[in-house]
């Protein structure tokens, strides 16, 4: 196969699961965004975590409310809890790396906030612990996953919602998780900032 069949083929893929996904994903993204309007305009913040891809999304997504997506409006609270290298490697070196976002939970996120949780397999034990942090302090959580949803499904109450990709290819996942973010930010804005969308 050629370069140019080979591109062509993931293209082709890429758009078969985001076709796949559409089917199903519009009301559990929709019920995200209430979620985190809902925090946002309560006067709580959103903490975001992933490994990986994933800690690139957190950190994207966390970009995009601080910063502006694609509107000028006021900034939004959102915290990625993977981009401080002193604090991940302290708590990773001092106690073990499965708690590098849960003692940051923790720590920052209080009731009513929101965890954006992003594990392409659902399994990430950090993250796993980091959902459990959140439900001790009293948040929500929004999990986007993939696959059967791995352990993250079984414990998602009925508070949260969990956006689960319908693939197995961890680089469709995260395609498709990149979507969900970028939808995530549109309606949130359209949401809390209607006369300027």
């Amino acid at each position: 196969m050629s370069i140019s069949e080979s591109v062509r083929r993931i293209f082709t893929d890429s758009i078969r699961v985001k076709q796949e996904a559409l089917q199903v994903l519009d009301a559990p993204i929709a019920r995200a965004v209430e979620a985190m309007v809902q925090t946002l305009r309560d006067g709580g913040k959103v903490l975001s975590c992933g490994n990986g891809g994933s800690a690139a999304d957190a950190q994207h997504f966390s970009a995009e409310l601080l910063n502006r997506f694609e509107i000028e409006r006021p900034a939004l609270p959102a915290v990625a809890l993977t981009t401080d290298s002193s604090t991940l490697t302290s708590i990773a070196n001092d106690y073990h790396y499965d708690e590098v976002f849960s003692k940051q939970v923790r720590a920052l996120g209080r009731s009513g906030d929101c965890l954006l949780a992003i594990s392409t397999s659902g399994n990430s034990p950090n993250v796993v612990r980091a959902i459990n942090a959140a439900h001790e302090q009293g948040m929500r959580v929004v999990a986007l996953t993939g696959r059967d949803g791995g352990s993250m499904a079984g414990m998602l109450t009925a508070d949260d919602t969990e956006v689960r990709v319908p693939a197995d290819s961890t680089a469709r996942i995260q395609e498709v998780h990149l979507l969900t973010i970028h939808c995530l930010c549109d309606q949130i804005d359209a949401q809390l900032f209607p006369s300027t969308t």
